[in-house]
């Protein structure tokens, strides 16, 4: 049996578990002159589904990251319950016509004698003052700034990433950069401040390079906003 080069199917084998309803397999062509395979059949599936860019999908607002600040709350919770509870107890028991405690005792009569610019009661008031604007200010402010907020691209993802960390890479692609002896990195929120030693090559024109380098790792970092950079390039001071 002799079969014609050009047709591009098969006979299946007898044992072959599809010889039995007669059907056919589309094998690949070749191309005579080059030895490439032909185009793909347009009917045919994809090989593998197409990887999703993050320009896809609309994302939300990157703000930061509110803290939990469970520790102060449970230390003002723990204050306010003992002395709610230590003046109850003390009300209830002159109701019942005991004696009121000596501490309540003496800080009326403290309160009665004292003057309003006396210093101790001046102390007491500002002491009190500073611990209630220093609970407005956490209450109002979301805390966490090691934390820095990463775009959006998923509206149902959000992700952060740690100020070290992100410093971590950027002095990584520093250290890259011919003429670069050691690398500095301190990220804040706003400005990556990185301070570089050099060995070898023109200060400028490692400055240079190491500013493209590092504007291109910041952009890399997938942040919200990303932080400016400050790049100082200097010589190791001499030994002796």
């Amino acid at each position: 049996m002799t079969t014609d080069p050009t047709d591009s199917t098969t006979p299946v084998a007898p044992d072959d578990p599809m010889g039995s309803t007669g059907s056919t397999r589309r094998m690949p062509t070749v191309d005579r002159a080059g030895g490439d395979p032909g185009p793909p059949d347009p009917g045919s599936p994809p090989d593998h589904e197409p990887v999703p860019t993050l320009d896809q999908g609309g994302g939300g607002r990157a703000g930061r990251f509110w803290s939990a600040r469970r520790v102060p709350a449970a230390l003002l919770a723990l204050v306010l319950l003992g002395a709610a509870g230590l003046l109850l107890y003390d009300i209830a028991a002159v109701r019942a016509g005991h004696p009121a405690m000596q501490w309540r005792r003496s800080l009326a009569d403290g309160l009665a004698e004292r003057q309003l610019d006396d210093v101790a009661v001046l102390v007491g008031a500002g002491v009190a003052a500073a611990i209630g604007l220093w609970l407005l200010l956490l209450a109002l402010t979301p805390g966490l700034r090691d934390l820095l907020p990463m775009r959006r691209d998923r509206t149902e993802v959000r992700a952060g990433l740690d100020r070290t960390a992100a410093a971590l890479v950027l002095r990584d692609r520093a250290v890259e950069v011919p003429g670069v002896q050691s690398v500095r990195v301190r990220m804040g929120r706003r400005r990556a401040k990185v301070r570089a030693l050099s060995h070898f090559r023109g200060i400028d024109d490692v400055r240079t390079d190491l500013e493209a380098v590092l504007a291109r790792a910041v952009g890399e970092l997938g942040l919200a906003k990303p932080p400016g950079l400050s790049v100082r390039v200097d010589r190791p001071a001499r030994k002796g």
